[in-house]
């Protein structure tokens, strides 16, 4: 069961990249963020012309996620489930082969003074909320996307420079392990402990090809299913080339039941 997540940074900027990658690497699932565009825009036809189900939570500009997948998606879910009338679309929820998956777009914050900073400490303790009240550690369980937090140093291409940013201050470093300690193993620490392993790079200032990026985008697993990675990878290839996203897919692969 191959997982992959990805932040397109626009479904409408890069689908002929996105289903280009989808015929290539033929995921079985498929989590996607920052759409910017509701349902209806969409490339729903070309992907189940690849023979995927998808489950859409879009928004107009800004935000937007989607889990597609080779099987049916059951038990769909959206939102925090928590009474907030928050209307940015963030977090969506299915069961894939009995497998809960959780496609979530963590806010990156803007600045630390800034209220944007103040939402986004906000939506992790709704998330680490979320988790607590709908889940449990010892079912088979994937929490992916782009969390816009770099857990370590060994994340960052300058861990000094970034120390007080919204991706690496200790507030929501704290909150990252509280996500570990609810019983969620980042599968590709599971394969490859080496710095300088990077998911995103700005597109200002030649970042990429200067090496100058960070590791904020993950599949974590619950430990059922972290017993059965057999690999995780971050397709770095994919932020080459005319048009990519900013981010490069992450995935991991699991031996399920089934496969």
């Amino acid at each position: 069961m191959k997982i992959a997540s990805w932040n397109v940074n626009s479904v409408k900027a890069r689908r002929e990249r996105l289903l280009a990658w989808l015929e290539k690497h033929q995921p079985d699932v498929l989590c996607l963020q920052e759409l910017k565009t509701q349902e209806d825009g969409f490339p729903a036809a070309e992907i189940q012309a690849l023979g995927y189900h998808a489950a859409v939570l879009g928004q107009r500009t800004y935000n937007g996620v989607a889990i597609l997948a080779r099987s049916e998606l059951e038990d769909v879910r959206r939102t925090l489930d928590d009474g907030d009338s928050d209307v940015e679309s963030r977090l969506l929820s299915a069961r894939v082969n009995g497998v809960r998956v959780i496609c979530c777009y963590v806010p990156n914050g803007q600045e630390i003074t800034s209220e944007k900073y103040a939402y986004k400490l906000r939506w992790l303790d709704r998330l680490l909320a979320y988790l607590a009240h709908h889940h449990v550690a010892s079912e088979p369980l994937v929490l992916c996307g782009d969390f816009n937090i770099a857990p370590e140093d060994r994340d960052c291409y300058d861990p000094p420079s970034w120390t007080d940013s919204v991706l690496c201050h200790v507030q929501v470093r704290e909150r990252w392990q509280r996500l570990i300690e609810l019983g969620l193993i980042d599968t590709y620490r599971l394969h490859e402990q080496a710095a300088g392993k990077f998911s995103w790079w700005d597109y200002r200032m030649l970042s990429f090809p200067k090496g100058k990026g960070l590791r904020i985008d993950f599949v974590l697993v619950t430990q059922p299913l972290a017993e059965r990675c057999v690999s995780a990878s971050i397709d770095r290839e994919e932020r080459k080339g005319k048009l990519p996203s900013d981010h490069a897919p992450v995935m991991a692969e699991l031996n399920w039941p089934g496969d």
